[in-house]
């Protein structure tokens, strides 16, 4: 399994006029085939700040989303809003355990 993990920032509350462009990735990005979990979330305390959470069956799943239409239109989406500091890291896992 392979995981994602992450923060962007849409300074100056950009990330509500994403907010389209979020929704569209996400309903998108859940029927592909390989994902598995696929969410963002807004930051309590600093709202010019998202989460990404993705978990993917495998590598290979990864790199088709990552050449999907509505990944190329989210690139665009999030360039023209400014978005900035990106830290997001991929990461191989086995299943987990439950907490």
């Amino acid at each position: 399994m392979i995981l994602v993990v992450g923060t962007v920032r849409a300074p100056g509350g950009k990330l509500a006029e994403l907010k389209g462009a979020i929704e569209t990735m996400i309903a998108e990005t859940l029927k592909e085939d390989g994902c598995i979990r696929y969410a963002f979330a807004q930051d309590l305390l600093d709202p010019d700040v998202m989460h990404v959470s993705e978990a993917w069956r495998d590598l290979d799943a990864l790199k088709a989303h990552g050449k999907s239409a509505h990944m190329a239109d989210w690139r665009t989406a999030t360039a023209d809003a400014g978005m900035t500091d990106r830290d997001i890291r991929m990461y191989t896992t086995d299943e987990g355990i439950a907490l």
